[in-house]
């Protein structure tokens, strides 16, 4: 039993308190997040489908949404590469610096997207650190598509990291242990005992990463260079459209990108729901030698 005042009896609280709470969190999730959606929606149709599929199919949009979807398809998988790599070195092992690794991990959180253009335009650009060798070999990073991809790269760092490497503290060091006895080399170790167990972690951080991928705003402004049909992204053609006063044209563009990240959220539930419910239902897990020794002859 209990003792008085502990337990979850002691936790509970009344049914109006519950139903305040719940109420306060409908109302404000209501204000901030489904009114503005739907506003969007409504005002990408409010002039008629064709007006709206007219704005999607226009030249430059089409442009811009490739771009958008090429920065996403070279940074998303840098970023799950280093995501894995680094959430392993910081989850399996201890070294010297290992703080100062996830502090950095964690700095695109911390530090403004434009801020994070600027320095890309001061190392890259024509008259920053790098300017006069790339003046030499006439290659172009900022106010072209590899800046862009730098500035995506850099906001999405953290994502994959931050889902693995939780998952990767929690399931400790022993089978990683027990392989290498078994005269296991680092890449089988990786691939038959340590990534089968994260393989939906790792899938939810690449949808997270893809949907900022994609809905990056600040830092790629700032390395654009905002130049029609060559290095305008999603985001910034809603902005040059909404500036000039298209704004049916603006709003059926960002219902566009609005339905791409409601797409990314949905990915990431059901793909949460899938690793929960292949927890409840896995059975135990196999020893380390069979882990390796599955597949050979």
């Amino acid at each position: 039993m209990n003792p008085a005042g502990t337990g979850p009896a002691a936790l509970a609280e009344p049914w109006w308190v519950r139903g305040l709470l719940i109420l306060a969190a409908l109302l404000f999730l209501g204000l901030f997040l489904v009114v503005p959606l739907v506003s969007v929606f409504a005002e990408a149709l409010r002039k008629g489908v064709d007006v709206a599929l007219a704005a999607i199919t226009d030249p430059d949009a089409i442009s811009a949404l490739k771009l958008t979807l090429i920065a996403a398809a070279i940074s998303v998988p840098l970023n799950a590469v280093f995501g894995v790599a680094a959430a392993w070195a910081i989850g399996k092992f201890d070294f010297r610096g290992r703080n100062l690794l996830i502090t950095l991990i964690d700095l695109p959180f911390s530090v403004s997207p434009v801020i994070a253009g600027l320095v890309f335009v001061l190392v890259f650009g024509q008259q920053g650190w790098f300017g006069p060798w790339l003046r030499e070999h006439d290659i172009r990073v900022i106010f072209a598509v590899p800046g862009i991809v730098l500035a995506t790269v850099f906001v999405t760092l953290p994502f994959v990291v931050r889902e693995l490497l939780p998952l990767m503290q929690a399931q400790g060091t022993d089978q990683e242990e027990a392989a290498r006895l078994m005269g296991a080399s680092g890449w089988q170790i990786l691939w038959r005992v340590t990534l089968p167990r994260l393989r939906w972690a790792l899938l939810t951080g690449v949808v997270l990463c893809t949907a900022r991928a994609m809905g990056e705003f600040g830092a790629v402004s700032v390395v654009s260079g905002h130049v029609r049909g060559q290095t305008n992204t999603l985001p910034l053609h809603i902005e040059i459209a909404y500036n000039e006063y298209q704004f049916a044209a603006a709003f059926a563009v960002a219902s566009l990108l609005a339905l791409l990240a409601l797409v990314s959220l949905a990915l990431k539930y059901g793909l949460e729901r899938h690793a929960r419910a292949g927890e409840r239902d896995a059975p135990a897990p196999a020893e380390p030698h069979t882990l390796i020794l599955r597949s050979a002859p």
